[in-house]
């Protein structure tokens, strides 16, 4: 087998990951570019503008044009895109048409509640799905599996934002077990802030859980069944529990990284719905109250900031392939 030889700059060689985050972070730079290209101008076709949604609708035509042009919302939108860029190559991400504050700021107070949410969601459902996953694919279509795989079907037919309603109702309302709404930072009480997170974390983290657990049982069980380094390891003598965990699981592994890092960015736009229930001061809050009061910049900002983590995640995914098996070559022929 033919490889590249790895590349060398002053007697340093590159190791395949160093080569693997390199390539990565160049194929992001387009990517990242035309989602902003992309959202800029479907921001440009959204009626009305910050100028108007400040003034009201009793303001004149007079008043909102100069308004738009003390923001600087007159200028010719190829103009302001521009700008815009070429402050974001910077760190800076603009000031908010509403609010005046710069967006940087606003968004790394935000991210911290969307990510503690997002993290405690991933957790959870992660953390659930791969040992019940495990054990029914351990015995597959006995009593557990099948009731495992009922449950996951049911919760991948319900939306987050039904589910969260249907958690208020229960927990929040009737049995007043959890707060319906408000967030309590780390900073001040570490028990009331777990405490309040715990009905919008299970809104966001039943359905993955369902998704996880669902996929994974299905790779794990065509492991066992179909694969021949399966049969030489039973025929070894080795324990099913041990061709589970050290031969099957490994390899399905990979598929389950992947559709965790293919998840994160569609997590991130659901938390949009789930936040704004839960009234949690996050990112989709932010975002959601930048769309309904025009302030392109903020909502430019929040949707390249989710585009990163995006990006980041299937990167962070495609690291985790060689540290799970070693002989990984990436970047090979």
């Amino acid at each position: 087998m033919s490889s590249v030889a790895p590349a060398r700059v002053a007697g340093w060689t590159a190791s395949p990951s160093v080569r693997l985050v390199g390539k990565r972070l160049l194929m992001a730079v387009p990517i990242l570019l035309g989602v902003s290209i992309l959202t800029f101008w479907v921001l440009s076709l959204i009626p009305g503008n910050a100028a108007q949604q400040l003034l009201g609708v009793e303001a004149s035509p007079e008043q909102v044009a100069a308004l738009s042009a003390e923001m600087g919302l007159d200028r010719p939108a190829v103009v302001r895109y521009l700008d815009w860029l070429g402050a974001a190559v910077t760190g800076d991400l603009g000031t908010s048409l509403v609010s005046g504050q710069p967006v940087t700021g606003l968004i790394a107070e935000r991210m911290a509640v969307t990510g503690e949410l997002v993290g405690l969601a991933f957790l959870a459902s992660l953390g659930l799905a791969v040992p019940v996953a495990l054990l029914a694919a351990h015995r597959p279509n006995r009593m557990f599996d099948r009731v495992s795989m009922l449950i996951s079907i049911t919760g991948l037919s319900v939306a987050n934002y039904v589910l969260a309603l249907l958690l208020v109702l229960v927990f929040a309302v009737q049995l007043t077990m959890f707060p319906a709404i408000g967030f309590v930072p780390l900073s001040e009480s570490v028990a009331e802030n777990l405490h309040g997170m715990v009905l919008p974390a299970t809104a966001i983290a039943f359905p993955l859980f369902c998704f996880y657990t669902r996929f994974l049982r299905g790779d794990l069980v065509d492991q066992l069944q179909g694969e021949d380094y399966i049969t030489t390891a039973r025929a070894k003598g080795i324990g099913p529990w041990q061709v589970l965990l050290r031969h099957a699981f490994r390899n399905s592994s990979f598929g389950l990284i992947t559709v965790v890092g293919l998840n994160l960015g569609t997590l991130l736009g659901g938390t949009v719905i789930v936040e704004q229930i839960f009234a949690l001061p996050g990112m989709g809050q932010l975002m959601l109250q930048a769309i309904n009061t025009r302030d392109s910049t903020t909502v430019q900002a929040c949707v390249v900031v989710f585009a990163v983590v995006a990006v980041l995640a299937n990167l962070l995914a495609d690291l985790l392939y060689a540290v799970l098996d070693p002989r990984i070559r990436y970047g090979s022929r």
